[in-house]
Order: C-alpha cells, then sequence, then structure tokens
C-alpha cells in the first residue's frame, strides 16, 4: 500500500480518488477469490480517508480539496463504478469499506460524501447503489442511519418543491432501499418535538408506497436471516414501531403544534398560519391510511414468524420499544389540555389499542396482560384500550406460546372489514363496526386498576 500512496501523492485531488477505486476494486476481487468474506485492512480504509475522504495523514499537512465541480466528478465516477460493477459481492465490499463509520474525524466528510452519492443515485435512479446503501442501512448504527435519511429529505422534500416525485419513483427500482428508508426516517422523525414531525410531502410519498403494497415494510424480515439477539442501537428489522409511533402519537402531536402560545401573559388565540385547514384534514386522512395499512401488515405476520420457526420466539414489536410510547402519549395528554383536546386523545387511544390488540394476536408483540394492564394503568381512560386489556379469556391454541400470554384473535381490528351481526335486520341504519373479539366469547369487564 506504501507504493501506492506515493504515485497517488504525485496526482491531483480527482485522479487519485478516481485511482483508489481502481486499486481497491483489485484489491477486493482478489480477495474473495481465496475468502467468501475478506477482512478490511487498515491500509486500504487510510488510503480511502487520505485520497477520497481528504483527511491527511500527517499531522498539520494540507489537505487537497475537492472544489464543487471535481466533486461531482467524483459523484459521477462512483455512480458509474457501482453500476458498471458485475460482481454484488466486490460492489458491496467496496460500498461498506468506504463508507462504514470508523468512529473519526474522517466520518463527516465520509457522510456528507454518502448523502450526496445516494442522492445522485436516486435522481439518475442506478439500482445497484440503492440496493448497497439499503445494506449500509441494515449494518450501520442508527445514528448514521438518520443521518442519511435527514439529507435525502432536505433534498427531496425541502429544499426543491415537486421534487419528491423523484423519490418516490424508486418505489418499483429498489423496494429493499424504500423499506431500509421507511425504518430511517420514522426513527429521525419521531414527532417528539414540532421539528421531528415528518413534512407532508415524506408522510404523502410514505403512505401511497404502503398502501400500494404493505409487504414493503417486511422486505428486509423476510430476506434476512434472523440473529437469536438482534444487535442494539442498529435499525429494527421493520419498521412496524416507529409507523405505529407515528399513527398513535400524530393526533397529539399536530395539536400540540397548534396549542395558542403565550404572549406577555396571555393565550395567542390566533391559528398557527403554517397549519391551515387543508393541511389538517391531509394529514389525519393519512395517517388514518397508514393506521389501516400497519394493520393489515400485522395481521400477516402470525404466518410469516410460524413459516421462519419465529413465532413466540421473536417479538418484531419489542415490549420496550412500546413502554416510551405509552409514556410518551402519557405525557402529551397531560401537556394538552383535556377539555380541548379530547377527541385528539380518544383517537390516540384507540389506536394504540388496535395496534397493541392486532400486534399481540399476530405474535409480533409478546406479553402478558398483566405487563399490559401495568403498562396502561396510568392512560385516560378508554373504552377500546379497556377491552383490548380484559381480553376474551382463553388459553391460545398456539403451543410456542407459553400460558398467560394474549390469546391469539383471527378477526379484523375494530372497524375494519368487520360485519355486522345481522347486516339486513336495519337496513335503512348506517353500517357499524363489528365486535372487535371472537364471537361467543363471554369475559368480564374488567377496568384498569
Amino acid at each position: 500500500m506504501s507504493d501506492i500512496r506515493h504515485s497517488l501523492l504525485r496526482r491531483d485531488a480527482l485522479s487519485a480518488a478516481k485511482e483508489v477505486l481502481y486499486h481497491l476494486d483489485i484489491y477486493f476481487s482478489n480477495q474473495l477469490q481465496s475468502a467468501p468474506l475478506p477482512i478490511v485492512d487498515k491500509g486500504p480504509v487510510e488510503l480511502l480517508e487520505e485520497f477520497v475522504f481528504q483527511v491527511p495523514k500527517e499531522r498539520g499537512a494540507q489537505p487537497k480539496r475537492l472544489n464543487s465541480l471535481q466533486e461531482l466528478q467524483l459523484l459521477e465516477i462512483m455512480c458509474n463504478y457501482f453500476q458498471e460493477q458485475t460482481k454484488d459481492s466486490v460492489r458491496q465490499i467496496v460500498f461498506s469499506s468506504l463508507f462504514s463509520p470508523q468512529g473519526n474525524k474522517a466520518d463527516d466528510s465520509r457522510m456528507s460524501l454518502l448523502g450526496k452519492l445516494v442522492s445522485m443515485a436516486v435522481a439518475v435512479c442506478r439500482i445497484p447503489v440503492l440496493e448497497c446503501a439499503a445494506s449500509w442501512l441494515q449494518r450501520t448504527p442508527v445514528v448514521y442511519c438518520v443521518r442519511l435519511a435527514r439529507a435525502l429529505v432536505d433534498d427531496y422534500c425541502c429544499l426543491v418543491p415537486g421534487s419528491v416525485q423523484t423519490l418516490k419513483q424508486i418505489f418499483s427500482a429498489s423496494p429493499r432501499f424504500c423499506c431500509q428508508f421507511i425504518t430511517s426516517v420514522t426513527a429521525l422523525y419521531d414527532l417528539s418535538s414540532d421539528d421531528l414531525i415528518p413534512p407532508l410531502d415524506l408522510l404523502e410519498m410514505i403512505v401511497s408506497w404502503i398502501f400500494e403494497d404493505p409487504r414493503l415494510i417486511l422486505i428486509t424480515f423476510l430476506n434476512t436471516p434472523i440473529a437469536a439477539n438482534l444487535p442494539i442501537g442498529f435499525l429494527e428489522l421493520t419498521p412496524l414501531i416507529g409507523l405505529i409511533r407515528w399513527c398513535v402519537k400524530s393526533p397529539l402531536a399536530y395539536k400540540r403544534k397548534k396549542k395558542p402560545s403565550l404572549s406577555n401573559g396571555h393565550v395567542n388565540n390566533k391559528p398557527a398560519k403554517d397549519l391551515g385547514v387543508g393541511m389538517d384534514r391531509d394529514s389525519h386522512l393519512l395517517y388514518s391510511k397508514l393506521h389501516l395499512s400497519v394493520l393489515q401488515v400485522l395481521l400477516t405476520l402470525q404466518l410469516h414468524l410460524t413459516e421462519k420457526n419465529l413465532y413466540g420466539r421473536l417479538g418484531l414489536i419489542l415490549f420496550d420499544h412500546m413502554v416510551p410510547l405509552v409514556e410518551e402519549i402519557n405525557r402529551l395528554a397531560d401537556e394538552l389540555n383535556p377539555l380541548n383536546a379530547s377527541q385528539e386523545i380518544e383517537l390516540s387511544l384507540d389506536r394504540l389499542a388496535q395496534a397493541l390488540q392486532v400486534a399481540m394476536a399476530s405474535g409480533a408483540l409478546l406479553c402478558t396482560r398483566d405487563d399490559l394492564r401495568t403498562l396502561c394503568s396510568r392512560l385516560p381512560h378508554n373504552n377500546l384500550l379497556q377491552l383490548v386489556i380484559s381480553g376474551p379469556v382463553q388459553q391460545s391454541p398456539h403451543a410456542a406460546l407459553p400460558p398467560g400470554f394474549y390469546p391469539h384473535i383471527h378477526t379484523p381490528p375494530l372497524g375494519y372489514g368487520a360485519v355486522p351481526a345481522h347486516p339486513a335486520a336495519h337496513p335503512a341504519l348506517p353500517t357499524h363496526p363489528g365486535h372487535t373479539f371472537i364471537s361467543g366469547v363471554t369475559f368480564p369487564f374488567r377496568p384498569i386498576r
């Protein structure tokens, strides 16, 4: 590597960066012939940091900076390289060696270039780059994943009006990248503050993707060998918990955003300028569609978990992740005046109850009813949530679930596809949602203690 470095030092910045990619391709192609999983040595990484990310090796040395035109040319060279490299294994390891965070001062340059490369790949539809980025998102700590997600959202949902249509079109080109992108943006936009409410263009795009094919959000889970213990600090296998958070918290988060502000000790009753009636209506409909799609996906999970021999063994929605969600709902409900936000609180708790019921029924969430009662004991009163917590008293027929776990339910969630018991009895009356639980099973009403 020292001979290569001396040769690169005599070149200009763009030529040196291009030459590093060439040597890297040869190096890993040779390694893959002798080992299926080659180890990325320190030497290649140092060359990349010095000549691609312009981090000088010697202290006090002035880095060779790429100007804007040279950087654009480098991005084009990278896009073309990943497009023309026919071996996926070589593409993946070169991409990984380029952009895997090393915990040093080169990471900022690394992440900046990665954001621009993936943004360019979206614009010109370079599928190999998007597939490599999907793998990168799957094996990289979440703190870096959300940085890439923010760069793409800024480029396609904030800077240029209407450019979201370009991002929207990659749905058919790389569904795997779309799945990982959704997981990343739900981790980024957690609705914990007004700044972390997803932009309307982004929300509309994600809802259209999922509504068109709800299986999109299971792609990573269905195509990944599942380890016994999922690593901590990385993206989830599915964006389910993030999407549930969006659906459940959105009524309260948007209400908080419209909450009158105090000015000189007096309440400002003027409506928020950035949230007109149209936006409220649009976002409400989008979150309703998203909630329906999430429930539909949850209903399919029992089959997929059983096929993978994971039913009762792997919870795709961790109980530990539901705890902070419930705490956030409780905090928001307390923060908003219940007299002025009763409808939003009711809608939020209804969605939470439906998500809990279907997730536990399908085996996606593993917990006992006692766990659930304890978790929800401090939430405001909600009839549907109390029904879910009480539940029908019957033993689960699935042998994989130990006694005391929430029984499994085969009927649709409340309000979605349920058929009234006697639809012809009152033809002039509007149809009401059917019963949420298994018909014929009686159970006592047990309020939250």
